[in-house]
């Protein structure tokens, strides 16, 4: 069901994302009744963002597409667009380059985090709708929704959750969805 903007405002289309007290780098993801753990930044949640703050910023934002590696798994079930990772895929997180906080094709010159990863964190990736639509320097790049580290050590900014739980959540939204960071 949608609102009359069209935005879907049906029951579950909003993810909400708390810090644990006391715990300020893992926190709680509720999306409608179900309610996962899961690893927030290092410095926890932040109302201004800076490149390289490790903070996950405070905000409601799009989740915008999906992006997985085909050699590690199926492609995700959701209805939000879905890319393979391929190995020349990247992300700029350099604050003075033009393309600040897109995806580049590598190699790169300038600073940029790679999205084919040794690690299982992109095995699922979600882009939101964090300082894109327009890029501002130095406000932060590549905040995802990706796949957690054992024991939901902290993210460099990003909010994590199993992977079993990813495709959960993934399986239920619809374009429109947002993810709402409380700080």
């Amino acid at each position: 069901m949608a609102d009359r903007d069209g935005v879907a405002a049906a029951q579950g289309q909003r993810l909400v994302v708390r810090a644990s007290p006391g715990a300020r780098s893992r926190g709680t993801l509720w999306f409608g009744p179900l309610a996962v753990a899961c690893a927030l930044g290092r410095s926890g949640i932040a109302r201004r963002k800076r490149e390289g703050d490790g903070a996950t910023p405070a905000g409601r934002f799009e989740l915008v597409s999906v992006y997985y590696r085909a050699d590690r798994g199926r492609r995700p079930v959701t209805g939000l667009p879905v890319e393979p990772i391929a190995p020349a895929d990247g992300w700029c997180d350099d604050p003075a380059h033009p393309r600040y906080n897109r995806p580049v094709e590598l190699p790169f010159a300038a600073s940029h985090e790679r999205m084919w990863r040794d690690d299982p964190l992109y095995d699922i990736v979600v882009v939101l709708d964090y300082n894109l639509f327009p890029a501002v320097r130095g406000r932060g790049s590549a905040l995802f929704f990706h796949i957690a580290r054992p024991g939901y050590t902290p993210t460099e900014g990003c909010v994590a959750v199993t992977p079993r739980d990813m495709r959960l959540i993934l399986a239920r939204v619809r374009p429109g969805a947002v993810m709402e960071i409380v700080g």
